[in-house]
């Protein structure tokens, strides 16, 4: 997560005087002020030890301090990714190191011995303006984000406010989230946002190729570098020049190519296959995954050095089911675009419509929502849609609790699923939706896959995660290819 001004819910003012008394007077001053939040720091260089840990939104500093004077504590600011406002207190007679310090880039000044209403007016403005610039940054990101995906949540909001301060900031950033949360559209939106926007943007499936092609693939090759090699191949990193290369599922990138991609992001250059050169590229890599890298670096499944090297800005989207707000309008939006697709017109929701939307867990997230809508429209009938071909439903019609609530009820010492958290009611939900599907599918993991909307290695992760991943034994949790 990029760092700058403060993510708490109160704005967050410092407070930098080597007196401690005037420390105390502003710090009590200031806490007449709703909501505001103040730390100090006795010079500069305290103070910058504090912003690196405790990022604010404010800093009112004195100009005269050892070690670090406010002036060049002023010049330290402006040069952070998100730079807070800046108020400077300076003594009767030195009006001329304050201008020195607007023209630094700080917001206003104030004199000493300071007057209390002065000051609160001062800081009032200050905060005002920070508060806009907070409001702009976001409606900015929602407004950037929204052009590719729709949502109501406060989560994914402020998801796009990130994505508009990571956007233009040339960073390489790694995009994490459970499979089917919209990942890609998250790296659409930073391309957006991006100086790099009108330049390539190239996308790529790390789980998609074998080792040697995605190797040629990425990095290019000579010709006549293997069989089949009959005239050179540029690779993607090269035809990204300049722009932007997506790494899709790169949790699932051979070791060796791990290497090689820790080269490019080091070094800024590449060796095509069967080259003795390496070419310069100029490339912003944007990777996403659905895996845990710290996880699979600890194993020694992915290379340490470049999990850090990816997770400079990490932006994490989250599921579904803890954003339940924007299950209705991405509800709404797929009934529009399928009823446009399929020709049939204005659809009536029968009652109990979204609270059915809303009672599902959707383990396969906006895909397995969006895959069902369609269903629902391409079966609709007498234009209404069908409750009963919402998931949950029993093949006679009638609503039925998922499969996971029996599984509990039977599982766990006849434990009623309402006397659960959220967390392990949401896990039984879950559970219970991939036995349902092992089932039908026979055990098959890729069709069990693809009727819950997932990807074979999410549910393969989730298979082990409920202790489902044995031979096909007891018919619970037996399992094909």
């Amino acid at each position: 997560m990029p760092k700058g001004a403060s993510e708490a819910a109160h704005p967050r003012v410092l407070v930098v005087d080597d007196d401690a008394g005037v420390r105390y007077t502003l710090r009590e001053t200031l806490a007449s002020l709703s909501g505001v939040e103040v730390d100090e720091a006795a010079d500069g260089a305290l103070a910058l030890e504090r912003l690196q840990a405790h990022p604010c939104d404010l800093v009112i500093t004195d100009l005269r301090m050892p070690r670090m004077d406010g002036l060049e504590l002023v010049r330290r600011l402006q040069g952070l990714p998100h730079p807070p406002r800046v108020i400077v207190i300076t003594a009767h007679g030195s009006e001329r190191f304050a201008v020195e310090a607007m023209k630094a880039g700080a917001y206003d000044y104030f004199r000493k011995p300071f007057d209390v209403d002065e000051l609160l007016a001062v800081v009032g403005r200050a905060l005002e303006t920070v508060r806009l610039r907070h409001d702009n940054e976001r409606l900015a990101g929602e407004l950037n984000l929204s052009r590719s995906m729709v949502f109501a949540s406060e989560a994914m909001s402020r998801l796009a406010q990130l994505v508009q301060r990571a956007g233009p900031r040339d960073v390489t950033v790694l995009i994490t989230g459970e499979s089917g949360t919209g990942k890609e559209r998250v790296a659409e939106a930073l391309v957006r946002a991006s100086p790099r926007a009108s330049r390539p943007y190239l996308r790529f499936n790390c789980a998609a190729l074998t080792h040697e092609l995605a190797e040629a693939e990425l990095f290019g090759h000579a010709r006549g570098a293997f069989t089949g090699a009959h005239r050179d191949r540029q690779g993607l990193f090269r035809e990204a020049d300049g722009g932007t290369l997506l790494l899709d599922e790169v949790g699932e990138l051979a070791q060796p190519l791990q290497a090689k991609l820790l080269r490019v992001l080091q070094e800024g250059e590449v060796r095509p296959v069967g080259e003795d050169r390496p070419i310069k590229v100029d490339v912003r890599i944007i990777a996403a995954t659905h895996r845990d890298l710290r996880k699979l670096a600890s194993e020694g499944k992915f290379r340490e050095d470049l999990y850090y090297r990816l997770n400079v800005v990490h932006l994490r989207v989250p599921p579904l089911r803890e954003r339940p707000e924007d299950i209705p309008v991405l509800a709404r939006m797929f009934l529009d675009r399928f009823s446009d697709r399929f020709h049939t017109g204005l659809l009536k929701v029968p009652h109990g419509f979204h609270e059915r939307l809303l009672a599902w867990p959707w383990p396969g997230n906006v895909r397995e929502l969006e895959n069902t809508l369609e269903s629902l429209v391409a079966l609709s009938h007498d234009g209404e849609v069908d409750l009963e071909l919402l998931p949950g439903s029993d093949p006679s019609g009638s609503a039925a609790a998922p499969v996971a609530a029996v599984s509990v009820s039977e599982g766990a010492g006849r434990e009623s699923l309402a006397s659960l958290g959220l967390k392990e009611r949401v896990e039984a939900y879950e559970r219970g939706l991939i036995l349902d599907a092992m089932r039908l599918a026979g055990g098959n993991r890729s069709e069990a896959a693809r009727r819950l909307g997932i990807g074979r290695a999410t549910l393969h992760d989730k298979l082990r995660k409920y202790g489902m991943d044995a031979p096909p034994s007891s018919g619970e949790g037996g399992a094909t290819e």
